[in-house]
This record gives structure tokens, sequence and C-alpha cells, in this order.
């Protein structure tokens, strides 16, 4: 399949405050900023016209900038714990030169998400049909959700109770995002439509082919994985 690269645009979220793991999309990984490896894959790629990094920090819009990428200087209000990713890239796409723009398609990536595949990503770009909103890639639950528990009190509660004398293989398998990339019509982005319903599909992933990153754990399974060799 022929990806038209003119015809797309990647969007890379980043901002400065990170209360998990303090300052860690500049933070170095096996000697560069982790966000290098991102930038540095989605630019070899040749899949799109433009990479545009959205931050409220001035030290990750200078870096970006040296690795060829245009800078969107985000907004206090949308630089919040609490901002929600679809407002965050739709002020992206009202607030830049982009608004109003040639481009059909936008790659949302997560700054950390180092392990993404090339390959799949081309798979994404050929199973993103107009009758579909969003590709993502997503993983397996390793056991059943309906088996879930916590404790409350001194006692223990089943997630769901109709589902504890039923046979793991007869109940339905469930997957979780893999926080890497989300590939996306223009209009959806736009629009704010949802990502993890209605009309979306998925890419699924094997487990080691990613890793979130939010805090010093994830950071050291990453480091772990990266040695195994995982991302090549």
């Amino acid at each position: 399949m022929r990806i038209t690269k003119n015809e797309n645009i990647c969007i890379i979220p980043a901002r400065g405050g990170s209360k998990r793991l303090p300052g860690k999309n500049l933070k170095f990984f096996f000697g560069k900023p982790i966000i290098f490896y991102v930038i540095n894959k989605v630019k070899k790629t040749n899949f799109f016209d433009k990479i545009i990094v959205s931050t409220d920090s001035a030290d990750i819009a200078k870096y970006s900038k040296k690795l060829g990428a245009h800078v969107h200087l985000r907004s206090k209000h949308y630089s919040r714990d609490n901002a929600k990713f679809k407002d965050v890239i739709a002020n992206i796409i009202n607030d830049s030169e982009i608004k109003d723009s040639k481009y059909k398609k936008i790659c949302c990536f997560y700054p950390t998400s180092i392990f993404f595949k090339v390959s799949d990503l081309r798979l994404a770009f050929k199973k993103l049909k107009r009758n579909i909103n969003f590709i993502f890639t997503a993983k397996k639950y390793d056991h059943p959700i309906e088996r879930a528990f916590k404790k409350k009190g001194n006692s223990l509660q089943m997630f769901n109770t109709k589902m504890e004398m039923k046979n793991t293989q007869n109940l339905p398998i469930y997957y979780y995002d893999a926080a890497q990339f989300y590939l996306g019509w223009f209009d959806s982005w736009k629009k704010r439509k949802k990502i993890f319903q209605g009309n979306s599909d998925f890419i699924e992933i094997p487990k080691l082919n990613s890793q979130d990153i939010d805090n010093y754990k994830d950071w050291q399974n990453a480091k772990i994985l990266w040695k195994l060799g995982n991302i090549k």
C-alpha cells in the first residue's frame, strides 16, 4: 500500500509537567532524551508531511526544533493534569496553521512511545477506511477482567459475582490501549469523536511490544525491553 505523505501530519503532545516521573519527556534514555527516539523514528518512516510537537516547555520546544519538528506552544489551560487528550489535539488543530489545510489524516504519538513498530503503523494506514474514525494499538488482558476483585474493609468484593463460577475459557476477551499511536481522520480529531468506542478499530500487539511510561517502575521496565531489542 502506498502512503501519500503530503496528506498526513503527526502530532506529539509533550508537556513539561509530569507528577509521577518529573521531566520524563527529556529524561535521558540510553544517552538521548526519550522524545528523540519517537521524533527520529517517525521522521524515518517518511509517512508524514509534518511533525508537530505541542508543549508548554521551552526546553522541549527548543530540543524538538533541533530535531526538525515544528512546535506548537500550548496554553496553560491545555497543559493541566486533567486536560482531556481529545481536547488537546482539537486545540492544536484550531490553534495552528493546519486548521484549514490539505491534511486528511492525523496520527498522534505519545512522546514516550518508543516501542511502536513501523509495520504496525503501516497496517494502521491500511485499515483506516472512511467508515472508521481511529486505528490504534492494543494489548490483550492476560486474565478475564470479570474475575477481578478488590478489598473492601475486611472482605473481598468481586468485580462481577455472576462470573465467579464461569469457566475462564468461556469468558469474552478484552483489550486495553497500548498507549503508542492513534491514527484518525482530520475531521474525527477536529470533531472530538470517541476513540475507544463506536467506529474505531485496533491492531493487537504482543505484550512485550510496548511499555507505557508513567512512573519510575515503568521507566525501568522500558530499559529492560530496550535491552531485549523489542523495538527492532
